[in-house]
């Protein structure tokens, strides 16, 4: 008996559908409503063949758009979907070229029936590309996006958009899009094989209801190694949350996943200006990795643009939190007009249950410009996923703004590196072939504003993984309502790299979240 083929399977589900329907209406039964489980099932049907990477081809009208003929497409407010029950959520779709060439189909959930909308080109502004004649009914979007009522009760503003394998992004109020979310990735690290962007193959959009304060969206996740179905309940507001619910189906044994990973820019910043004389002060989506620990410390780790890719990783269990967050909202830390950097949402991603034992890691890529996402966290489970076993997860992504704690302790504001003092041990130490260098860190907010008239009361508290700490020192920072810290740290010629810690105590009492920062003396 041969293995069945992807068509023929799926033409099977789809046939064994339409059949149970016409059953049960003729028994007098309802037809099941459309939910999870039903995404559920048809990844665990998909899981049993192996991946199509088969594009269809696109008309040639379309096939041949370049990004500006592709961008000058554009969907027709007017004919926005979900308005018509005096929805709060309005769904428009993109165009397929340029890109974005894989289709995917999108359906309308009305009442536990789900139907999918045909293509159809009157609803978009096709720009300056002509159409000879009309293009297939399924030809498929290249993606979809939903507005809401974000800013104002009068307008309404982008709030999420899913576009591109399987990213999305999404908007709190008065925030402008940054760093980006993902369902899943594969091999980012490149452990014997190049990285696998899994895509959302469809999408479900459930009708909202007139007063409804969330949207609801199911997804089907498709890959070489994995399928998978997602639903993500979007609740916009301040900060905009989305629930992500998930089952993973592996086809092959999963070493190598990253859950809920989040993808940024960061090109330069107080900590790191080697690789570009711009006016710009900093030019970051994200300025840092922030950590909630399963055993209840907070991190702060300060990201960087290395010289070459640089993997980090923090083993934990059960972590309760993590994210990549924008903390500098300064106008005056980045000088630009335009992109205003200081309005891009941090994106924090707090585990529902046990999430067992991991590690959140991060990598950082070189850039040599500020348009490349090279900043990549996500949560790497210790254990592989065995194939055909389900997976299931669930979390909560929120977008956050620059009012925003996610604890009370103190906070890290700024990480400077410096030259030590040209005087004294770091002097001496260089002249026999050592290094040494003076890192600065402001802590600013919970109890420490208390200890601004007498700061000797608090310590600083240092290690390093290698080299040696020569010095450390604390003085207040009135301008931040906090102190710095000074650490001074020495590396031998022969042992250039080293995981550096710190954070403030007083009584034998943390004040501050944990500072962790790698430094290759080279």
């Amino acid at each position: 008996m041969t293995e069945p083929t992807r068509r023929a399977l799926l033409t099977g589900i789809a046939a064994l559908s339409v059949a149970g329907t016409a059953s049960t209406a003729q028994e007098g039964r309802a037809p099941k409503p459309f939910d999870f489980e039903e995404v559920e099932r048809r990844a665990e049907e998909l899981a049993k063949v192996a991946y199509d990477a088969r594009v269809p081809p696109l008309p040639a009208p379309i096939a041949k758009l370049d990004y500006d003929a592709w961008r000058d497409i554009r969907f027709k407010p007017d004919k926005a979907f979900l308005g018509g029950e005096n929805s709060p959520f309005r769904l428009q779709l993109f165009h397929v070229g340029f890109l974005y060439t894989r289709p995917v189909t999108v359906n309308l959930v009305r009442r536990g029936i789900a139907t999918p909308i045909a293509y159809q080109s009157s609803l978009f502004d096709m720009g300056r590309t002509k159409l000879d004649k009309p293009l297939p009914v399924d030809l498929g979007f290249a993606g979809l996006r939903f507005h809401s009522y974000l800013n104002k009760p009068n307008l309404l503003d982008e709030l999420i958009v899913f576009l591109g394998a399987s990213y999305y992004r999404f908007l709190g109020r008065d925030q402008l899009y940054g760093l980006s979310a993902r369902g899943l990735a594969l091999n980012v690290e490149g452990e014997g094989a190049p990285e696998e962007f899994p895509v959302f193959r469809e999408f479900w959009v459930t009708m909202p209801e007139t007063n409804a304060d969330a949207l609801l969206v199911h997804a089907l996740l498709d890959s070489p190694s994995v399928t998978g179905a997602f639903a993500f309940t979007v609740k916009p507001g301040d900060e905009t949350s989305v629930a992500v619910r998930s089952t993973l189906i592996p086809r092959v044994a999963l070493p190598s996943v990253g859950v809920a990973p989040l993808t940024s820019m960061f090109f330069i910043g107080e900590n790191d200006r080697h690789h570009s004389d711009d006016y710009r002060p900093e030019l970051h989506d994200s300025d840092g990795l922030q950590i909630a620990a399963g055993s209840g410390e907070w991190l702060w780790r300060p990201l960087d643009n290395p010289k070459a890719r640089r993997i980090s990783s923090f083993v934990d269990r059960d972590p309760k939190g993590f994210g990549l967050m924008q903390r500098d909202r300064a106008f005056e830390s980045y000088q630009d007009l335009e992109a205003s950097y200081g309005r891009r949402p941090s994106y924090f991603v707090e585990p529902e249950g046990g999430w067992g034992e991991g590690a959140v890691t991060l990598m950082e890529l070189p850039t040599d410009t500020e348009v490349n996402d090279n900043i990549v966290a996500y949560w790497r489970p210790k254990q592989p996923y065995p194939a055909g076993e389900p997976v299931r997860m669930s979390y909560r992504v929120r977008a956050r703004s620059s009012n925003s704690r996610l604890h009370t302790g103190g906070y890290v504001a700024n990480t400077f590196l410096a030259a030590t003092s040209a005087s004294g041990a770091a002097k001496g130490e260089e002249a026999k072939g050592t290094l040494s260098r003076r890192f600065l860190i402001d802590f600013a907010g919970g109890e420490l504003p208390y200890y601004l008239p007498d700061p000797s009361k608090v310590e600083v508290v240092a290690n390093a993984s290698r080299g040696r700490i020569t010095a450390t020192s604390i003085t207040p920072n009135p301008h931040i309502g906090g102190l710095r810290a000074a650490i001074d740290i020495t590396l031998d010629a022969a042992d250039q790299s080293t995981d550096l810690r710190a954070f403030l105590r007083a009584g034998g009492r943390a004040l501050s979240e944990t500072w962790v920062y790698p430094w290759t003396a080279a």
